[in-house]
């Protein structure tokens, strides 16, 4: 008789082994904190490699799942080096300028970090000064006194000439004068006296003829005066032109005196300087009218506001108050968001804007330090990883408009001066993002040359369990949350491992572990000073209470009978596998019935589920895989001839993975050779071509699924789980089933073969069992041959 005793898994090797046990302490309290990342040594080396690069191209790609440290890390190691390493003299301030020889080009000047905004308060003392300073000589006596003397002079000259002209224009009974409307001309009485306006009524065609011929006879003369005329007037202008000039460029000059000399040191500064001092100059009526005395209506007021914003500065990006280098973590990376963008204004349905409505983005604010993105974030926003891209390669940032790919209309748009930009972008995401992007985008290659990765796991060693600990103790610490006791800290470890599915393992999922963590601090009694091991386990039970609902409707159908099972005595063609089901962040194992049919065929092996389109690419290799074990094993000297069904019984969802090969090769010896299986022995395992167990996930919640139902249908002491030899080191089961292996009420057995497969579950030795195979096949063979004869 066949001992399946020897496969038999010892209940000391069902869950991890606490390391740290020789450690001294009753509580967190009395571990030193731990700061630093654990189990990541090759990840953070890469990171610090990264930061520390000055070369071009050496931007980072961090990958790993949500919940290891990355996001924490990076912005650790990151706003450190920015404390470190800050000088103000390694930052800058941008600011733009009014271009005054092209409006539609802003300028953009940078300055050593804080005198942007000590430029921006200079140029408005500077031009609050000119326009004082204008204001009072163009009102002053002085300038009303010369004022009139030029006009004065003008009238004089203007009077000298008209009377030169009517010196012949009498001699012919006209006159000229300056009206309204320019120089006018009348008829004079025959005694050379002006008409009244009676005399003027009376006046008939004939005396108006007379009077058109003489003044055509005088038109060589009058285009004479005019031409006189208008020279005085630009005689004039050009004088109190020029004048006004003088007095303007002497105030303008001895008020930016001395912000030339502060900002000698800057070429494009002064040559700033020198445009505005020159359009200041051709403005000047705009400073006259903004600072007469005169009343103005509002709109004219409005008006010359406006005009004076030209004269602003756009404080684009300021680092005054900076203590530390830029670290910029934009957590929604569209174009505008990360390249800057200008604010358009809706004027008289139009939309129009200017130097002063540029603003900064991520890029701008992070130049000179850091930029942290989520690459799928930054992938999911059209042109923004275009626009990553033309920056690290050009080290330049220009802010443009995205108007010529949208239908915005607009009034006026501007390009702004671009700006040199020195960055580390640091990209955070999944290996699979990274995989595509290296593949396909050579610019991916050349601009992002580290890779960290982070993993989800970390050697289950002495020392790493003692760093666990201390980590715990300084994330409590900075949550203000209670500290863990020493048998709560045990507890953690092997949740730890449970996470990591594998006892030499623990997790690096930190997220997971604080969560736990959080919640036996909220179930903790409220007198305690620790959480202890009866907390956590408390919460691992309330998470599980909320979260398995399903399980629970489906644990019920097992027991009314609505899903068929049997957990006892045994058959022909059925079989327990075990599945892992996954709702949300809850996953549970469950039975599944297993049945087969075989009959006169040659079809070969028909997986139901696959017939009917409902399994994956995994679960259908592991079919296929079967055929190929069965011919290797009994059909090298015969063909096999035969037709076995199979199907998972009041299954309705979606199957994959390979996991229940072996079940389903368990089942087919069975239903082929009518050999009877144990109903209460349930089965999980992967199978190869040449019969070896291999390893499969989720066993633990697959054991402890079938114990829940053997438990809730009553233990008889004969029901257990067959899994892969090698998936002990995955165990870490719940102490309910552990005390049951221990009492010998539940049994798990570990393999490495599908011959030792078939001995727990028929009680037969393979010698047996291929006997009984080959007599069936034989039977299919004699009847092909006997039909063929017929």
């Amino acid at each position: 008789m066949i001992k399946i005793e020897k496969y038999e898994v010892s209940p000391k090797k069902m869950t991890s082994d606490i390391k740290i046990t020789n450690l001294k302490f009753e509580s967190t309290k009395d571990l030193k904190p731990m700061e630093d990342m654990i189990g990541q040594n090759r990840a953070c080396q890469a990171i610090n490699f990264g930061i520390n690069m000055k070369v071009k191209g050496y931007n980072i790609y961090v990958c790993g799942i949500t919940g290891t440290g990355r996001n924490s890390y990076v912005k650790k190691v990151s706003e450190n080096y920015a404390k470190d390493n800050f000088s103000r003299e390694s930052l800058k301030d941008y600011v733009y300028v009014y271009n005054f020889k092209n409006e539609y080009e802003p300028i953009s000047i940078s300055f050593p970090a804080g005198n942007g905004k000590v430029f921006q308060k200079h140029i408005e003392e500077a031009i609050a000064s000119i326009r004082k300073g204008l204001s009072k000589d163009f009102t002053s006596v002085k300038y009303g006194n010369e004022s009139m003397k030029f006009s004065i002079d003008y009238e004089n000259k203007v009077e000298k000439i008209i009377d030169k002209l009517n010196e012949k224009a009498i001699k012919k009974h006209i006159v000229f004068h300056i009206g309204e409307d320019g120089l006018v001309s009348m008829p004079l009485n025959k005694d050379y006296s002006l008409l009244s306006e009676e005399d003027i009524e009376k006046l008939t065609e004939e005396d108006f003829a007379k009077f058109r011929s003489s003044s055509n006879k005088l038109h060589k003369e009058l285009t004479k005066t005019l031409d006189e005329l208008r020279r005085a007037e630009e005689e004039y202008n050009n004088i109190v032109e020029t004048y006004d000039k003088n007095i303007a460029l002497t105030a303008i000059e001895a008020i930016l005196k001395k912000y030339i000399v502060i900002y000698s040191y800057d070429k494009k500064i002064l040559t700033y300087f020198e445009n505005m001092k020159e359009d200041i100059l051709l403005n000047l009526e705009k400073f006259k009218q903004n600072n007469s005395k005169n009343k103005v209506i509002f709109t004219a007021m409005k008006v010359n506001k406006s005009f004076f914003d030209r004269y602003k500065v756009n404080l684009f990006v300021d680092n005054s108050t900076a203590e530390k280098l830029p670290v910029i973590i934009e957590t929604n990376p569209t174009y505008y968001n990360l390249n800057g963008y200008m604010e358009y204004k809706n004027k008289q349905g139009s939309f129009i804007t200017s130097f002063l409505d540029i603003k900064a983005g991520a890029i701008q604010k992070a130049n000179g330090g850091f930029l942290i993105l989520n690459v799928n974030d930054v992938l999911k926003n059209p042109y923004s990883w275009d626009c990553i891209k033309r920056t690290l390669k050009n080290k330049t940032a220009t802010i443009d408009s995205l108007s010529e790919y949208n239908n915005y209309i607009l009034t006026t748009s501007i390009k702004p001066e671009k700006i040199d930009i020195d960055m580390k972008v640091i990209f955070v995401g999944d290996y699979d993002t990274y995989a595509i992007l290296y593949e396909y985008d050579d610019d991916f290659q050349k601009l992002f040359k580290i890779l960290s990765e982070f993993d989800t796991q970390m050697d289950n060693n002495v020392e790493n369990q003692k760093n666990f600990a201390r980590s715990l103790k300084s994330h409590c610490e900075s949550k203000s949350l209670k500290y863990i006791s020493r048998d709560g800290i045990f507890e953690m470890i092997r949740y730890s491992n449970r996470l990591a599915e594998d006892k030499n393992k623990l997790s690096s999922r930190y997220n997971k572990i604080m969560e736990l963590i959080y919640e036996a601090n909220y179930i903790a009694d409220k007198d305690k000073d620790v959480i202890d091991a009866q907390d956590i386990l408390k919460s691992l039970e309330f998470k599980k209470f909320r979260n398995n609902q399903y399980q629970e409707r489906l644990y019920e159908m097992y027991k009314d009978g609505t899903l068929l099972l049997d957990i006892d005595g045994e058959k022909i063609g059925q079989i327990n596998g075990l599945v892992v089901i996954s709702e949300g962040e809850y996953s549970f194992g469950s039975p599944s019935k297993i049945t087969a049919s075989t009959y006169i065929g040659k079809e070969g092996i028909i997986n139901i589920e696959r017939e009917v389109k409902n399994t994956g690419s995994s679960h259908d290799k592991g079919v296929m895989i079967l055929s190929g074990y069965l011919g290797e094993r009994y059909g090298k000297d015969k063909s096999l001839s035969f037709t076995t069904s199979i199907t998972f019984e009041q299954n309705y969802g979606y199957i994959d993975g390979d996991s229940a090969s072996s079940t389903e090769l368990y089942l087919m010896f069975s239903s082929i050779a009518d050999i009877p299986i144990k109903q209460y022995i349930a089965v999980t395992g992967s199978v190869s071509q040449k019969g070896e167990i291999q390893p499969i996930g989720g066993v633990n919640e697959k054991v402890e699924g079938f114990f829940e139902i053997c438990l809730m249908k009553g233990l008889t002491g004969k029901q257990g789980v067959i899994i892969p030899k090698l998936n002990i080191q995955n165990l870490i089961l719940k102490k309910e089933v552990i005390e049951a292996c221990e009492k010998g009420l539940f049994h798990i057995y570990a393999i490495s073969t599908v011959d030792e497969g078939l001995e727990i579950l028929t009680g037969l030795k393979r010698n047996e069992i291929d006997k009984k195979m080959n007599d069936t096949f034989q039977k299919f063979i004699d009847y092909y041959e006997c039909d063929d004869e017929e």
